[in-house]
């Protein structure tokens, strides 16, 4: 969802928009030589890194104008925070990955370069196939500041082996019987603990700091952070209340999730289930326990689905920034499109078949796909996003610690939150 409340004063806004000002676009500057390009990241799997990197030893084949190309990794948990101490150093990157809840801010700030024309003309990129939800988020004005090299709907991995160490039925069984909910999978979770000894689910990068993560569960009861128009908190409401209550009973009473400061890998085989996208699929290339892939759960307002979304912008003020806009559109043209389709959902209409997607995706089924991606995409929403996100992030996370206790009054933490960002949230 994205808001389009008047937010408060945020540093990150502020520091962006400071970014887009000034005098004449350094990119205008004349250097001599080959010049390199920079994008930051927030992986550092080494087969998409191998990828990243044979698209751009193509690219310099046909631009002997450009130099090195180098992916610099920052870590998930303070990408948005590195990156933008980078941005106020004088040290901003050419390109950047941007996360979806910080896509409000890096938009209207007028930092990054539109992309339209550029890819518009670009030979046989096909801009018309960007499917319209997928850009969305990345667009003001009618322009396109960045590209959603991935749309990944959120599924469960499930470890077939520990369900059926602990006596009960696999997901496919469940779904086919239509018992494929939050409740249930709860109960099996906690007799996995109880009969195992390992984990139950895990909602993978939350580790109860990144709370949007959670929306992958509060879906199922209808919550959200905040209304659609991003004026309203959500917190407070009786579905997220409702939602809450059953979370923290599955941490802290049925065990059914790992509580806090306890941690388990799924891809190890060390948990039961694992809340996360498809890009994460490769760390099963040696899993050495039967796997599956599957929706969300159904909760109390049924089926539904919860979108991670990844945007590809590049910096207005780079020196090198028509270069950065032309590797771009490269590097997300329809044949590579494709091949990072391994790892993430295009955002291509051409591309978002099962059939197309199972080509590059060879340990996941095509009717996996179809449930988790396909589906997922057609009715599923964005992670939320707003306008001043990091400070609404931060803020939020310490207003919701009380509640990851044994005990703690659900109502009165949620109620709270509000009280804390309802006057961030604008009028």
């Amino acid at each position: 969802m994205r808001p389009f409340g008047k937010p408060a004063a945020v540093a990150l806004a502020a520091l962006l928009t400071l970014t887009a000002c000034g005098g004449a676009n350094e990119a205008t500057r004349v250097a001599k030589g080959p010049q390199p390009l920079r994008m930051t990241i927030w992986t550092s799997n080494e087969a998409h890194l191998k990828l990243f990197d044979e698209i751009a030893a193509e690219y310099r084949k046909t631009h002997p104008d450009v130099g090195e190309i180098t992916f610099d990794p920052i870590p998930f948990e303070n990408y948005t925070t590195t990156l933008t101490t980078q941005i106020a150093g004088g040290n901003a990157p050419d390109l950047a990955w941007i996360l979806e809840n910080s896509a409000p801010d890096f938009v209207s700030s007028g930092a990054l370069a539109p992309l339209d024309d550029t890819l518009r003309k670009a030979e046989g990129y096909g801009f018309d196939d960007l499917t319209p939800s997928a850009v969305k988020l990345w667009q003001a004005e009618g322009r396109l500041y960045a590209y959603p090299f991935s749309t990944s709907p959120f599924g469960v991995f499930v470890n077939t082996d520990l369900l059926k160490k602990a006596g009960q039925k696999t997901p496919a069984e469940m779904i086919e019987e239509g018992t494929w909910t939050w409740e249930k999978v709860v109960a099996q979770n906690a007799a996995v603990v109880s009969k195992t000894g390992k984990a139950g689910m895990v909602v993978r990068d939350f580790d109860y700091k990144s709370w949007d993560n959670l929306a992958s569960v509060w879906g199922g009861w209808g919550a959200q952070a905040w209304s659609e128009d991003g004026r309203t908190c959500g917190f407070d409401s009786p579905e997220m209340a409702e939602a809450m209550t059953f979370l923290h009973r599955a941490v802290f009473t049925d065990k059914a999730f790992p509580g806090p400061g306890t941690t388990a890998d799924f891809f190890a085989g060390d948990a039961a289930m694992t809340i996360t996208q498809i890009s994460r699929a490769s760390l099963l290339q040696d899993a050495k326990f039967g796997w599956d892939l599957v929706p969300l759960p159904a909760g109390p307002k049924g089926e539904y689905s919860v979108i991670g979304q990844a945007g590809l912008g590049v910096f207005k003020k780079s020196a090198n920034a028509a270069a950065a806009v032309d590797f771009l559109a490269f590097f997300t043209n329809p044949a590579n499109s494709a091949r990072l389709a391994a790892y993430f959902p295009p955002p291509r209409a051409s591309q978002l078949t099962a059939d197309t997607l199972a080509k590059s995706n060879p340990l996941l089924k095509p009717e996996q796909l179809q449930q988790v991606v396909i589906g997922g995409i057609e009715k599923g929403v964005v992670k939320p996003s707003h306008t001043g996100q990091a400070e609404l992030a931060q803020t939020v996370r310490a207003a919701l610690d009380p509640l990851w206790r044994p005990g703690a009054d659900v109502k009165a933490v949620l109620g709270g939150v509000c009280a804390k960002i309802q006057p961030m949230l604008g009028t």
